[in-house]
């Protein structure tokens, strides 16, 4: 039996270039809590969700066609295997089809069988349909908060306490 990777297709009336433009620019619909770069090949970025993280490595990017991204390492407290995304690539072809442009994202080792898939194809779905959808139609995307890390210092500060 062939696993199937998570897939998801979004279709919008801008072009191909602002649809790349917009999914490079991941504090703005994935995690505002971003460090490096994703504009050059070789480029290596971390997103943060908390204690989670994903550190990935711009692998491929021809500019209005086509982006991906191998993650190199992570972090999933809450699954058994908290590197379960390692190795795994974000792939994103972008084309015109008619008089709108067509964004096909797959996230390859993303499949059914591991612990991850029901959660993260959820999650995956929210951040596609809703936050990069936004960004590139309206330019406003729905990324999760970066963290106040003063906020969670004092937090950790008055558990340790009591």
């Amino acid at each position: 039996m062939k696993t199937s990777d998570f897939t998801a297709t979004l279709l919008v009336d801008q072009t191909p270039e602002e649809a790349f433009k917009s999914i490079n620019n991941v504090s703005k619909w994935w995690s505002e809590d971003m460090e490096g770069s994703t504009a050059k090949l070789n480029d290596i970025f971390t997103v943060r969700f908390g204690e989670v993280f994903i550190t990935s490595k711009v692998v491929e990017l021809t500019p209005g066609k086509k982006i991906v991204w191998q993650v190199l390492d992570c972090n999933k407290p809450w699954l058994k295997n908290t590197k379960e995304w390692n190795d795994t690539q974000m792939s994103w072809e972008i084309a015109s089809t008619d008089s709108k442009t067509q964004i096909r994202f797959t996230h390859l080792g993303l499949v059914s069988e591991i612990e991850c898939f029901k959660v993260c194809s959820k999650a995956w779905s929210q951040y596609l349909q809703h936050s990069l959808l936004g960004l590139i139609t309206t330019g406003k995307g729905q990324p999760t908060a970066k963290e106040n890390k003063t906020k969670a210092a004092k937090k950790s500060d008055t558990v340790a306490a009591n």
